[in-house]
């Protein structure tokens, strides 16, 4: 039987909204209920929030709802139209957040955008802390994210108990949102080439008819291996892409790259070239599954056989 952690009664300090509770948000919202914090959760499933009362914290029914009375609100949704959203719409929070409180937007966005919503949510009183994240599910449900954060030292003082709570470690990367979003791009525009690279590595390792299994047990101890491909192809070896982080965040993430690239006039040619790869493997029907699925969009180019594929 978990603990009921969401104590009413306690101060706004310590109490915290979560607002997206998928694979991140569930398990951030976790770690902040064993720090002791009183917690409330608001996702469009239901189940995702019976599971969290069942694991000790309110349900809210609207980010407003969630984010009343709390000193942190940290918002773990898809993109910038939903960070958006959730601030600014319909039963949005920013309505019922307190001065001196602060927002944690996590969704991975343009920095242009960040500042955009943070100018937006200072000029109503609260704070607005920039701090996309990175380590997966698991991490997330450890309390050891990193996270890429900027902002004003209030909105960090602010912030920092549910920090603490919900990161191994944390980059305090500037004193004006943006600038952790514009870090964050940084590491998906590495992510996604070196997925798209592993991907291609392995299906080229299929056509030369080498043993997939042992072609990563080299690669994973030579200078060619990257954290992509050892943490990625064991998918590709088991036949199994259900997604724990899927095409589609690549699609949007090095759309951003992209964007950014334009506007500054750089060229990013591998950005674009994994990109390509990535609205391929869209395009093939598999948005939703793993991204470690462009390797199956080049078996499916060349006509090879990967592990789990029926004949």
């Amino acid at each position: 039987m978990t603990a009921d952690n969401s104590n009413s009664d306690a101060s706004p300090a310590m109490k915290a909204a979560v607002i997206g509770l998928g694979s991140m948000g569930f398990g951030m919202a976790r770690s902040l209920l064993r720090a002791g914090f009183s917690v409330a959760g608001v996702d469009v499933s239901a189940d995702a929030v019976a599971r969290f009362v069942a694991s000790g914290g309110r349900a809210a029914t609207t980010p407003a709802d969630a984010a009343e009375g709390a000193g942190t609100v940290i918002a773990v949704v898809v993109n910038a139209a939903q960070t958006e959203a959730v601030l600014f719409g319909e039963n949005g929070c920013a309505a019922t957040m307190q001065p001196g409180s602060v927002f944690v937007s996590s969704a991975t966005m343009a920095p242009d955008v960040a500042r955009r919503l943070a100018a937006r949510l200072e000029a109503m009183g609260p704070h607005y802390l920039d701090a996309p994240m990175s380590g997966g599910a698991a991490r997330a449900e450890e309390g050891k994210l990193t996270m890429l954060a900027s902002g004003s030292a209030a909105a960090f003082e602010a912030a920092r108990p549910a920090l603490a709570a919900m990161t191994a470690t944390l980059y305090e990367l500037g004193d004006e949102p943006g600038q952790g979003a514009a870090f964050k791009m940084v590491n998906q525009l590495l992510a996604g080439v070196h997925i798209a690279a592993a991907s291609e590595a392995m299906a080229f390792a299929a056509r030369q008819n080498l043993d997939l299994q042992k072609v990563y047990d080299v690669i994973t101890a030579s200078a060619g291996n990257s954290w992509m491909f050892e943490n990625r192809m064991p998918h590709v070896l088991a036949g199994d892409y259900s997604p724990k982080s899927s095409v589609s965040i690549f699609t949007k993430d090095l759309g951003i790259v992209l964007d950014m690239a334009r506007s500054a006039n750089f060229p990013v040619p591998l950005a674009s070239s994994a990109l390509q790869m990535f609205l391929m493997t869209a395009a093939a029907g598999m948005a939703g599954d793993d991204d470690s699925s462009v390797a199956r969009v080049y078996a499916q180019l060349a006509r090879l056989k990967l592990p789990g594929d029926v004949v």
